[in-house]
């Protein structure tokens, strides 16, 4: 493995999204990752399909790249003994049961820091270590839902389509996934610096609430309660969704001078200076008549014509794309966020990997989302010669 991780070891008894997320960025960065899994069943998202190649689900292959697999059951001596050997060697354990759980199996905190006191260990769960929700279960969706991000995703009630609406990706146990590997690799400088370890207690409905940024500071600051405006941005304007003639277009202004570029292409150069659109403020307030003025003329004229037009005056523009409209993308091609990875069984696998590039610690995508117990003899091998060192 290459990356700036290389020395550090992770033990990964999560499963499902947000600590696998975690997992698999700090793999990708170089680190050890040593996944346990369930025997027989492995990880939950094992089995969440179709689709699957031929028996991974496509779910399970998005978030184990570079781990290695073992398994054991936690309910059992062996398996305990197992979790704690590995423990012993590892930096970071990274874990999503419901609060509790891992303690009443002898694998909680305080139980694996006596083994290494040094450990770093990050709990994930749905609402926290501590509070009235503590011991319940919760999913990205529920939690998108209950954290307010519903509430101001989706069309208003009065236009067509109009409903809350859960994001397209399962975003809340994305962002706790990244605020996870942040999180463990801020105690990992710490631990640096002062020897110490660290307990992480990281709860998706905090991420939610955390992720609300300028909607809650509106609210905090106006105490007007944030409300569906579809595409339409709260606080800038022009940024929206376009009808052309043959497509939609998003427009993302975002400062004066970028109006008047607008409306140059838009061959209305005099909006640029109505008191009524000159300040993004005055936009803002006035949003309703000027998306009329903008949405006509825009109608017009091609997507492609519009892209031109905008993108040779530097105001931010795109067409919306398919996902696979994006992988195509000449750009995302460029950056090879696309790679195949070699696979035991399958030859080889998609991956869409990691957006960091390194120019002094560059990163190596070689290795694909692993079997179920793939490594258990390997890791036992390893084991038993370190006891033996």
């Amino acid at each position: 493995m290459t990356g700036p991780l290389t020395h550090v070891r992770v033990l990964d008894l999560s499963r499902i999204m947000a600590g696998p997320w975690a997992g698999q960025v700090l793999a990708d960065l170089g680190a050890d990752v040593i996944k346990v899994e369930r025997p027989g069943t492995g990880d939950d998202t094992r089995s969440w399909g179709p689709p699957f190649l031929d028996t991974e689900s496509g779910y399970f292959l998005s978030v184990n790249r570079g781990k290695r697999s073992v398994t054991a059951d936690l309910a059992t001596a062996e398996g305990q003994e197992l979790v704690r050997r590995l423990a012993a060697t590892s930096d970071i354990v990274l874990e999503n049961f419901k609060a509790g759980t891992l303690d009443r199996y002898g694998l909680g905190y305080e139980d694996l820091r006596a083994v290494k006191s040094d450990l770093i260990y990050c709990s994930i769960t749905g609402f926290g270590q501590t509070g009235p929700r503590r011991d319940q279960a919760a999913y990205d969706f529920m939690i998108q839902a209950m954290g307010g991000l519903m509430s101001v995703t989706g069309e208003p009630d009065d236009r067509p389509g109009g409903g809350p609406q859960k994001v397209g990706i399962p975003v809340v146990d994305l962002f706790t996934g990244m605020y996870a590997a942040t999180g463990v690799l801020a105690a990992l400088a710490h631990r640096d610096r002062t020897g110490e370890g660290d307990h992480i207690d990281l709860a998706m409905l905090d991420v939610q609430v955390g992720i609300l940024a300028n909607q809650a500071m509106n609210h905090l600051i106006s105490g007007d309660v944030p409300v569906r405006r579809g595409n339409r941005h709260p606080n800038i304007q022009p940024q929206d969704v376009y009808p052309c003639r043959d497509g939609h277009l998003v427009v993302a202004v975002g400062n004066d001078g970028q109006f008047v570029q607008f409306c140059e292409a838009l061959g209305m150069p005099d909006l640029a200076a109505d008191p009524d659109y000159a300040t993004n403020e005055a936009r803002v307030r006035n949003v309703e008549a000027l998306t009329s003025l903008i949405r006509d003329t825009l109608a017009e004229g091609d997507l492609e014509h519009w892209l031109h037009e905008l993108g040779s005056r530097s105001v931010p523009c795109g067409p919306i794309n398919t996902v696979p409209m994006a992988f195509a993308d000449e750009q995302v091609r460029h950056r090879e966020m696309v790679r195949h990875l070699p696979h035991p069984t399958l030859g080889s696998v998609p991956q869409v990997v990691s957006p960091l590039r390194f120019r002094n610690a560059a990163l190596d995508f070689d290795t694909a989302p692993p079997l179920l117990g793939q490594h258990g003899a390997e890791i036992t091998h390893e084991l038993t010669a370190e006891t033996r060192a």
